[in-house]
């Protein structure tokens, strides 16, 4: 068994993608319209994707995701060069934080579109 995808609802799905597809080299897996008259956007690699979704209704701003119960913390990505993925994520305009080392891998996380925070890893 696997991943396939997480579903997250953003403001502006096809802005949201863009930016991702510039950071991690993702594609458009699929979009097109999706429930309560909302549109969604399938962006990722041939086997795992992010579902970016906005649907009919206002968005509200919700509090901490770490003290909201069923909230998405973050969302992990391993990447093969991090400091070429760091390079990218300063370019787009958001600050890396949180640098570690540690077993088996190093990391760091952003604040990224959407305010949606990504840790990223690259493993030895």
């Amino acid at each position: 068994m696997r991943l396939e995808h997480v579903n997250i609802t953003v403001p502006d799905p096809k802005a949201t993608a863009a930016t991702l597809q510039r950071l991690f080299d993702w594609k458009i897996r699929w979009e097109g319209a999706a429930i309560s008259d909302g549109y969604s956007v399938h962006v990722g690699d041939a086997d795992s994707y992010l579902a970016l979704y906005s649907g009919d209704a206002p968005l509200e701003t919700a509090g901490s995701s770490y003290h909201t119960k069923a909230g998405l913390n973050h969302v992990g990505v391993v990447v093969d060069d991090l400091a070429a993925i760091e390079a990218r994520v300063r370019g787009e305009g958001f600050t890396p934080r949180s640098h570690a080392d540690y077993e088996p891998g190093k990391r760091f996380y952003f604040d990224g579109p959407d305010g949606i925070e990504y840790e990223v890893v690259a493993y030895d």
